[in-house]
Formats: C-alpha cells, structure tokens, sequence
C-alpha cells in the first residue's frame, strides 16, 4: 500500500507535549517550515511562549492545553486542530515522564502513572487522531518511543514497560490499518539519549539527580528525524548511532548486554547532584521552570552519522552496495592470489 504525505509546508500538525524538549523542538521546526501547528501539553506557560516565539518568525500556531491521561482532553487536541485549520495532516506524540528506582521502591500508583502517560496517553493520541486521518485519505501518527523500547535498562521498569507496549500497540494498528486499505503511515521513533529536560523533570529515588547512560543527542537530531517521516512514511526510525549499536546487540546477544548493563548502567545512570525522592518532579503536574528544549548534558553530546543516511536512502544503498561490491572483488583478487 502507497503512502502519499504531504510536503511539509502543506500540512496541519498537532504537536502533543511540546511544552520542552523533543515535542518544543519539533513544533518549532515544523512552523519554520510553513506548517500549520497546534501545540499542547500540561504547562499552559510553556506553551505560551512557545505559540509567541513561533508567531515572532512568522510562524502559524495555536496551543491547546490538555493532559494525555484524560481522552475527552486529547481528542480535544485533534478536534481543535480541525476546527482552527480545516484538517489534520499528521500527529506527533511525545509525552513522558521518568521514574528511577528499583522495582522495590517504586509503588503501584507511581507505576500505574507512569503507564498512563507514556502508554495510554499515545493510544489515546492515536484513537483521537485517526478518525481526521481517515477523512483525510492519508496522513501520518508518529509516536516518540525510546530504544528503551527494544532493551530495557534497570531502575527504569516503569518506562520501559510502557516503551515496549507501545511497539506492540503500534503493529497492531499498523496492520489493522493494511488490512482496511487505509494510507495512514504509523512511524515508531526510537531516540537514544537525548539532552532534554526528561532527567530534570523525573521522580527519582536514586537519591541524585538520574542521568542516561552517555553519550547523549541534541533533540534537534530527532526533530530533524520526526520531520523526516512526516513526509517520507517510515515504520521505525532509530534516533542516534549508538541506539542502532544497542539494537544490534540486542538482536545478537541479549545475554551479553545483559552483562555489559550489569557492570555500568547503574553507575551511568547516576549523577554527582544529590536529589531527594521529594523533590518536584512531572509525574503528576507540569513543572513550568523546565519548559526548554535542552536539559544538562550538552557536554556529553555527540554528533550521529548513520541518522543522515537513513533521510538519505539513495546514498546509504549506494554506500553499502558499493561496499559490498569492493568486498566481493578483494575476495576475488584474494582467491585468485591463493595456489
């Protein structure tokens, strides 16, 4: 089935959580690239001075307050965008919150919150978002998961858990999609650490600030990836070269990462700033103080080579066909030389 998406410039987006981090990077380059975008999320600050610095280089916005664990809320988001442009072209959704502890420390309600937002709040985007989709003909849901999603890391079960239903809830809807001849692309975007607000903004019963293991991405690089798929459907795009070296381990050897996690990812996981388990964190309301696109950690950050050749894909299949081709003449010239 062929997926049709309109040029950016084109289109009416709903940025779901795009208060800070991620969700604020990608709405504000979807504006500088002529979209129509209706931004939301809990801080009615951060989007208002998101709105204000869209409208200031000419950009088109409304903001749409609202939390993701509430339906009625969400498809109020989806109806707004609608309402104000006319449509709905494609529905970015990047809402989370961390919670870092053991499994022992973390009690059933904090778990259920964090499965609430991060899980229920992207079916509950994708249930308010389709049926505009539909009456469009076409379109496109790009959920932010995590490669927490392929491989779980310790002292964030919660998260993880919710990134990993999230994979399956989006292949069932993928097919479901398929089967009923509808050209909706569903894209799975899975960053590797991201220098965002997330740390920040997170529960943790660590007793210091938590941290990602390094080296971390600027949310830039997947904004640039969202903005991708927004116009080339996609069904998953990996954020970040180390996340693609994690997924290959994973799929050659879960046992070795597990060893390999075990000897530095509870230590990675930790940083030197002391952090009480009271101190505010988003799980249950917005913290407006960290409405920004960049966290902490830019000292860490690190180029990514492989996320330009996959929105390249003419130069990356040239790259490895041409690999392949000089492999295949060495062995040759090599086996000729053999007497």
């Amino acid at each position: 089935m062929t997926h049709e998406l309109k040029p950016i410039d084109q289109q009416v987006v709903a940025v779901v959580g795009s208060s800070s981090g991620i969700g604020r990077e990608a709405a504000l380059q979807f504006a500088r690239q002529g979209a129509k975008v209706l931004v939301s999320a809990r801080s009615e600050p951060g989007l208002t001075s998101l709105v204000d610095e869209i409208k200031r280089f000419g950009g088109v916005a409304t903001a749409v307050v609202a939390d993701v664990t509430v339906f009625d809320q969400v498809k109020a988001i989806a109806d707004k965008a609608v309402e104000e442009y006319g449509q709905l072209d494609t529905w970015v959704h990047t809402p989370a919150v961390g919670l870092f502890a053991t499994v022992d420390n973390i009690n059933p309600e904090e778990f259920q919150r964090v499965i609430d937002i991060n899980l229920l709040g992207q079916v509950y985007g994708a249930m308010a978002a389709l049926p505009h989709l539909k009456r469009e003909g076409r379109g496109a849901l790009i959920h932010i998961s995590s490669m927490l999603g392929r491989r779980s890391l310790p002292l964030q079960s919660p998260y993880c858990t919710a990134k990993h239903a999230l994979e399956g809830f989006l292949e069932s809807l993928r097919v479901e999609l398929q089967h009923e001849k509808i050209p909706i692309s569903v894209t799975n975007v899975m960053p590797a650490s991201i220098n965002t607000p997330f740390y920040n903004n997170a529960l943790t019963k660590l007793g210091v600030k938590p941290s990602a293991p390094p080296p971390y991405y600027q949310p830039r690089l997947v904004a640039d990836a969202i903005l991708y798929v927004a116009s080339h459907p996609t069904r998953d795009f990996i954020v970040g070269d180390a996340a693609r070296a994690i997924d290959l381990l994973q799929r050659i050897s879960p046992s070795l990462l597990d060893y390999l996690l075990l000897l530095v990812s509870f230590q990675l996981q930790r940083t030197n700033e002391p952090k009480s388990k009271d101190a505010p964190h988003n799980l249950y309301e917005s913290i407006p103080a960290h409405d920004k696109v960049q966290g902490d950690f830019s000292k860490l950050v690190i180029p990514s080579f492989f996320d330009w050749l996959d929105m390249h894909p003419l130069i990356k299949w040239s790259a490895i066909a041409s690999s392949v081709g000089l492999t295949l003449l060495a062995l040759q010239n090599l086996s000729f030389g053999v007497t």
